[in-house]
């Protein structure tokens, strides 16, 4: 990969504006990324850092302004265009044809040899020499669907170097690694960018911007607020540069006061007969006014688990709600037991996108007396009232309860879900992702809201894919790793290190502090 650039500038936009039908996604935008460097782009959802990759890789068309790479101004009508350029992008969610080997899945759309016939041992030579170069832990027979996800991710970073790619541009790369893989990605990225080439590192998690990157661009309501040198700033730095005002990172909150048990797994189950179980003889208990979080690596069982303890899908094995068992029942019967749930998935399981903030905000409760009136029917009144106050103590913005879900950001959805499910009076909280695809201002509000939860008696199971978020809202941490718990420990006690390597399935507390002391 390494060249010999005479430009100081791997890529120069200039100008860069792209106008939706509803939002100006990039308005006049400038953004340069040096040679030899790890670039990061960040800003909150919605600020147009999205947009403006999807146009450096070719993948929209701006409305105007120009692109260099490396001094040279060029059109870019789609990615194939990016990627004879030599710019590379690996997506968040990973396009891998799953039953196909490494060595297939690098050279596919790009085969050695003939339109007749592939020459194999040409791409396994060079695909080989690319895992030995950057000393990638596999092999070109491993087949991908047996992969982890780190390793997968080598793929598709390969896929790109073996197109000769000297710019990778990495979105949000982290989400779904344990902590010794991000460790090994970020050796990669640096020693990738020391030998003359280019990485834009897009990512929310500022502290590991701030290990990986040299520089740091920070783009806020689809401009670019500032461009700043990564040595000596910090994570409160960078948040107010992307928010506009100064952001309390760190959860503020007081030790836990866990009572009676809330919520009781014994031996909880799902799978189908004959097939391995998505979540394997699980057990374990949350009391009232504590938060047990789950980790682990996402497609470790954590979704299947959520579900069942919600009544969405079917288990085996015992559920207590506040001591009574209903286990087997459906979603309405859980929800009245007094099971609040903020679904991972805001759009598919949380909200009708079509319905308005008033109607959304009594999803799941519209049966119930707090709604309804004489003979059952829907007090649109009452409703209409209780929206208003909710979305002015949640701080939903724009405060409407006509204006449809779909209109609000990312932030501001999970906040309609949030002050539903907290406003009923529940006695349990399951949290799956509650800020996924949220900007930093709404984690903020949305982890307060899950501390005031704890305070005033609830139950909260808390599952997330951030290891941040879980060591620092949590009182107890549980691991998940293929369907299973396999470690538990109290808060104050977990480090990154240690819940890593139990999410990456070492088990056994002598072989964790073997490795943990080196």
């Amino acid at each position: 990969m390494t060249q010999n650039h005479k430009a100081l500038n791997a890529v120069a936009m200039s100008n860069i504006t792209k106008q939706f039908p509803l939002v100006l996604a990039n308005d006049n935008v400038s953004f340069e990324v040096s040679w030899g460097e790890v670039h990061a782009l960040v800003g909150e959802n919605g600020a147009g850092k999205s947009t403006l990759m999807k146009i450096l890789y070719g993948m929209q068309r701006p409305d105007s302004g120009e692109i260099a790479i490396d001094g040279n101004k060029i059109q870019l009508s789609n990615p194939n265009d990016a990627i004879k350029q030599g710019i590379g992008m690996v997506h968040q969610h990973f396009m891998l044809v799953e039953p196909l080997s490494v060595m297939e899945n690098i050279i596919l759309g790009l085969e050695p040899g003939s339109s007749l016939s592939i020459d194999t041992n040409a791409a396994r030579v060079k695909v080989a020499a690319l895992i030995k170069q950057f000393n990638f832990e596999l092999s070109s027979n491993d087949i991908i669907e047996e992969l982890p996800v780190g390793k997968q991710q080598k793929v598709e970073i390969l896929k790109m170097l073996y197109r000769n790619s000297s710019i990778l541009i990495l979105d949000e790369p982290t989400a779904v690694l344990t902590p010794m893989e991000t460790e090994e990605l970020f050796a990669f990225l640096k020693d990738y960018a020391s030998q003359g080439n280019a990485v834009i590192f897009i990512s929310h998690k500022l502290r590991e911007v701030i290990e990986v990157s040299n520089r740091i661009s920070v783009m806020r309501n689809g401009r670019m607020i500032g461009m700043v040198n990564t040595a000596g700033i910090t994570p409160p730095e960078i948040a107010r540069m992307m928010v506009g005002r100064d952001v309390i990172l760190n959860v503020e909150k007081k030790p836990a006061q866990p009572g009676e048990p809330a919520l009781e797994l014994t031996g909880l189950t799902v799978g189908k007969r004959f097939e391995r179980p998505k979540v394997h003889s699980v057990s374990f208990t949350v009391r009232t006014g504590e938060i047990v979080g789950i980790a682990g690596v996402e497609g470790n069982g954590q979704s299947e688990l959520v579900e069942a303890i919600t009544g969405l899908i079917h288990s085996s094995g015992t559920i207590k709600y506040m001591g009574a068992s209903l286990s087997h029942q459906d979603a309405r019967t859980v929800r009245e037991a007094g099971v609040s749930h903020i679904p991972e998935d805001r759009n598919e399981r949380g909200l009708v996108l079509e319905y308005s903030t008033a109607e959304n905000l009594i999803l799941g409760d519209q049966h119930t007396s707090l709604n309804t009136g004489r003979f059952g029917l829907l007090d649109f009144n009452g409703i209409e009232t209780r929206a208003r106050a909710l979305v002015e103590e949640f701080d939903v913005r724009p405060r409407s309860i006509e204006l449809p879900a779909s209109n609000y950001s990312g932030g501001n959805a999970q906040k309609i879900i949030v002050a539903r499910e907290l406003s009923r009076d529940p006695k349990i909280l399951i949290a799956s992702q509650p800020t996924r695809g949220v900007d930093i201002g709404a984690i903020e509000f949305i982890h307060e809201q899950i501390v005031a939860a704890r305070d005033k008696g609830l139950g909260v199971l808390l599952v997330s894919a951030d290891l941040g978020e879980v060591m620092s809202l949590s009182d107890r941490i549980l691991v998940m790793y293929e369907g299973e718990i396999v470690g538990e420990m109290p808060a104050a006690e977990a480090t990154e290190e240690r819940l890593g390597l139990l999410m990456a399935g070492v088990h056994g507390e002598p072989k964790i502090q073997e490795l943990v002391s080196g």
